[in-house]
């Protein structure tokens, strides 16, 4: 993911989404996320897991 395409990003993303930025499978993610473990802020709604993109972007060291 280019830093162009990390900025364009909106506030939440999917773990999907930040796990292909991170370099991770997607399942590695979810299981990270489970045990808490995901390197950035994880939002659980119900079954549904959201990354907090301006954790994402810090911790990837991603200027705006």
């Amino acid at each position: 993911m280019t830093h162009e395409e990390l900025a364009a990003l909106p506030t939440t993303i999917t773990i999907g989404t930040a796990a292909r930025a991170l370099g991770l499978g997607r399942t590695r993610a979810y299981q990270l996320a489970r045990e808490n473990r995901f390197p950035c802020k994880v939002i659980r709604i119900g079954t549904t897991y959201r990354v907090v993109t301006a954790d994402l972007q810090r911790h990837l060291s991603v200027s705006e």
